[in-house]
């Protein structure tokens, strides 16, 4: 919208310069003289000249509202859900009691049935350090019907709650949907202020993207697993509602042998689990969904990748399989980045782009979503895959088969904003902005899709970059540089 109103005010410009019989060129002159409010233009494309207040970045309290433990005996709390099987007829229901372990049931019905469904789960705990875990219940709820709302009740026999969700359409070429973004969250104020943006946006997605990096428990002293429980009744609002998709950052890794712990993930994936064996994976850190005319695609970027590994050889078989006439739009999910033009985390994904790029450019990935870095960025679509020890082309050329490459990690969490960014802005970077906020990608059809980001500061329904997509399989046309 920023962009639109400079165009507005170059054309009132040269129709006022031309009104008074200026040369073409003293126009041109005194235009590229203005300084708009909204971007720099650069080498590349856009480094936004927003600047945010400078303010430090802290945790909410312990004691803070968002954090607080809902009332009765063993009631649940940390209620959250992601998909449960591969093609959206499944929910993971998890949740953790503390008193006791209590009932792994739970009862679900549709929204006009009198009649309650009843799946059992499992339990599990851990400890970490000096920290003992509550009781985690997971519920897988199968043969859903699709489009549908559902009510489900967990802490059956103490102190139950009831939450609700509406089940996906059935997949379909050109069923329209709407996933929303979020990365590197932590649970500070900012982080607040970006789960509330994404509630409130009127465009918020029916499903969440999430990019890695969830509690940010890690950065307290002994990898304080507490707040991986604050982090559970933070999120609650959103993801007891809603599935959220989720992606391992750095920050899940929690391998710390100094103090005795050498099991890398060990509280994310007793907390968070997901639908990997549906998709043969052999692991919960890299997976695929389908979910309305989305083929999803995630990926470990802390994980061995290499060739012969298992991630390399699942990623190998599945991008053959995904049929574009049933779900045209291939989404790919990942922590760090492999396009990054700010000088924090920068090149940390250049292996795993080496080994994966030819794959993304010959399968026609649609888009590619990564968090890690703090801030915002968006890409055209460019490719570095000529490359060789021989001929020393190494740089990223324009390619219409390329995926747009967009990093969405200023989800607000305490190490703060990424605000140093290399110059001048490369060429395949086309959109740059240190603010915190979240996004959202809208399916139309199996052509189109709209997609939006939205910084904090701004009103809930304001987009500070947007861009039509189309599809790379059905539509090829150039897209990324029509925003």
């Amino acid at each position: 919208m920023d962009e639109m109103r400079d165009v507005d005010e170059k054309n009132r410009l040269e129709r006022f310069l031309g009104v008074m019989g200026r040369s073409s060129s003293f126009t041109v002159v005194i235009i590229l003289g203005l300084v708009l409010n909204a971007a720099v233009v650069c080498n590349g494309g856009i480094t936004s000249s927003f600047v945010r207040k400078v303010e430090k970045t802290n945790d909410m309290p312990l004691d803070s509202d968002v954090f607080r433990v809902p009332l009765g005996y063993n009631a649940p709390q940390q209620v959250h859900m992601t998909q449960g099987d591969h093609e959206g007829r499944g929910v993971i229901v998890s949740w953790v009691t503390v008193a006791e372990p209590g009932s792994d049931t739970v009862l679900y019905w549709t929204e006009n049935s009198k009649r309650k469904n009843r799946a059992e789960g499992v339990m599990v705990t851990y400890k970490f350090y000096n920290y003992t875990s509550g009781y985690i219940h997971h519920c897988t709820l199968k043969n859903l019907e699709f489009n549908t709302k559902y009510y489900y009740e967990v802490g059956i026999g103490h102190s139950p709650r009831k939450f609700w969700f509406v089940t996906p359409p059935k997949v379909g070429p050109d069923v329209p949907y709407t996933f929303g973004l979020i990365g590197d969250l932590g649970q500070s104020y900012d982080s607040n202020r970006t789960l509330s943006h994404y509630e409130l946006n009127p465009a918020k997605g029916q499903t969440v993207l999430f990019l890695g990096d969830l509690s940010y428990a890690d950065t307290y002293l002994n990898h304080n697993n507490v707040r991986w429980d604050t982090w559970g009744r933070f999120v609650e609002r959103s993801v007891a509602y809603q599935p959220w998709i989720w992606t391992a950052g750095n920050h899940e890794i929690d391998f710390a042998p100094e103090i005795g712990e050498f099991t890398p993930f060990k509280p994310y994936s007793h907390r968070y689990h997901v639908p990997y064996r549906a998709s043969n994976s052999t692991s919960p850190f890299w997976y695929s969904i389908k979910r309305a005319s989305a083929y999803i695609i995630v990926l470990s970027s802390y994980s061995a990748y290499g060739k012969y590994t298992p991630q390399y050889r699942w990623l190998q078989n599945e991008l053959p399989k995904v049929n574009r006439s049933e779900t045209p739009w291939l989404i790919v999910l990942m922590h760090a980045p492999w396009y990054n033009s700010y000088n924090y985390h920068y090149m940390e994904g250049e292996t795993m782009r080496v080994m994966y790029e030819q794959w993304f450019v010959q399968y026609k990935v649609d888009v590619v979503f990564a968090g890690h870095v703090h801030a915002y960025e968006r890409s055209y679509r460019m490719s570095n895959i000529a490359y060789n020890v021989v001929n020393g082309i190494c740089t990223p050329v324009n390619d219409l088969s390329a995926p747009v490459y967009i990093t969405v990690g200023d989800g607000g969490n305490l190490e703060g904003l990424a605000t140093n960014m290399t110059e001048p802005q490369p060429k395949y970077s086309a959109y740059r902005e240190a603010s915190f906020g979240h996004a959202s990608f809208e399916i139309k059809n199996r052509s189109h899709a709209y997609y939006s980001w939205h910084r904090n500061e701004d009103g809930y329904a304001v987009e500070a970059d947007s861009l039509w997509f189309f599809n790379r399989f059905w539509h090829p046309v150039d897209d990324s540089r029509s925003s």
